[in-house]
């Protein structure tokens, strides 16, 4: 494993790791702001296309402004290494929600899904497609708000990218290696909707080609979630992207039609209620809760030059800084990862790390 650390920061606390790499809290030297550090791992980088990859990530980050998706501080490379600077958010992955807590109550299941799906419609109104929404890349924070993680796989609107994703939440397109589309995450939210309400996935193939087939063939399992939700994973989960919502957004309006009927006007503050709930019984788990908010010696950290959205353009959130999942790390496929890409180039000669913020956006789903 590599022991480079991005200059400027002071590491703290390990979140997680994988094969991919690993996520750090750290602390910004010259403020005491603490962030979340993901460094790519160095049997990856040296390898054609992952850099590239993981560049992307961070251009895209830093072209979306949403409240619903992590924030983008900084990307720094240098030969010794790479690593995103993003916001701390102090919660827990809804994988560990639900692990430690059991399903959902409709209305909480419902904000849940609701915050992460914004999250996605902030992406797909820019082009771009996340292909990879499970409960692992969606963080609960301690007031019961939502946000949308891991873009390590996201492309852009209609890009044929090969088979990529996560076999249980993965849109019957998906398998063929079709375009992504933004269908295709609307089939994931709901797949991931589902498992709050029932404490398992929608199909349960016992490997992958069973799973295939029945992502691809097998009825919606509608009759296990609450009646008043049915029409929603009836819709999310159709087999042709055509007979689903279009892009997220138009989700969200037909959810929160639904609720509102279903549970009346104050549905979203009962359920943002109950999921504070829940993350506070697991408060040990929380980064606030895990590491002092220490400081050491300054290190200097040279930002590119480049224009930057006003809310990425310093380090220095605009609230005390928090979680990034241990489970969103790059690349959590269990199929094959396209390597299309080109080699990243020679490694550049100089020891200073270089940052960019930067992104183009692609044209919207």
């Amino acid at each position: 494993m590599s022991t480079w650390v991005v200059p400027g920061y002071t590491e703290s606390l390990e979140l997680g790791s994988g094969a991919s790499g690993r996520v750090v809290l750290a602390v910004h030297a010259d403020t005491g702001v603490r962030v979340a550090v993901k460094y790519l791992s160095e049997s990856l980088r040296t390898r054609p296309g992952f850099v590239h990859d993981f560049r992307a990530e961070a251009r895209l980050l830093g072209g979306l402004q949403s409240h619903y998706v992590t924030g983008l501080y900084e990307y720094v490379e240098s030969p010794r290494g790479a690593a995103i600077v993003m916001e701390l958010v102090d919660g827990v992955s809804l994988r560990t929600l639900l692990t430690r807590q059991g399903p959902l109550d409709p209305e909480a299941a419902l904000v849940l899904l609701k915050g992460s799906l914004l999250g996605l419609a902030d992406a797909h109104r820019i082009g771009v497609v996340h292909r990879d929404y499970k409960p692992e890349n969606v963080l609960v924070e301690t007031d019961g708000s939502s946000k949308l993680v891991d873009f390590g796989i996201a492309v852009d609107t209609g890009t044929s990218a090969g088979v990529a994703g996560t076999p249980s939440y993965m849109a019957p397109e998906q398998w063929t290696g079709a375009p992504a589309s933004c269908a295709a995450d609307v089939y994931a939210a709901t797949a991931t909707f589902f498992e709050c309400l029932t404490g398992h996935k929608p199909y349960s193939g016992d490997n992958i080609a069973e799973l295939a087939l029945q992502h691809v063939d097998a009825p919606v399992p509608v009759e296990e979630v609450p009646a008043a939700v049915r029409e929603l994973v009836r819709r999310g989960l159709a087999k042709e992207p055509d007979q689903r919502p279009a892009q997220a957004e138009a989700f969200v309006t037909e959810l929160e039609a639904v609720a509102g009927a279903v549970y009346g006007a104050d549905w979203e503050e009962r359920g943002r209620a109950r999921l504070a709930a829940l993350v506070a019984l697991l408060a040990l788990l929380l980064p606030s809760a895990r590491s002092p908010r220490s400081t050491t010696d300054t290190a200097r950290t040279v930002l590119g030059q480049g224009p930057r959205h006003d809310w990425a353009r310093s380090w220095r959130p605009g609230r005390p800084g928090m979680l990034v999942s241990a489970a969103a790390v790059l690349l959590g496929l269990l199929l094959t990862y396209g390597m299309q890409h080109a080699s990243a180039g020679t490694a550049e000669r100089t020891a200073d790390a270089l940052a960019t913020t930067t992104a183009v956006p692609a044209e919207a789903c």
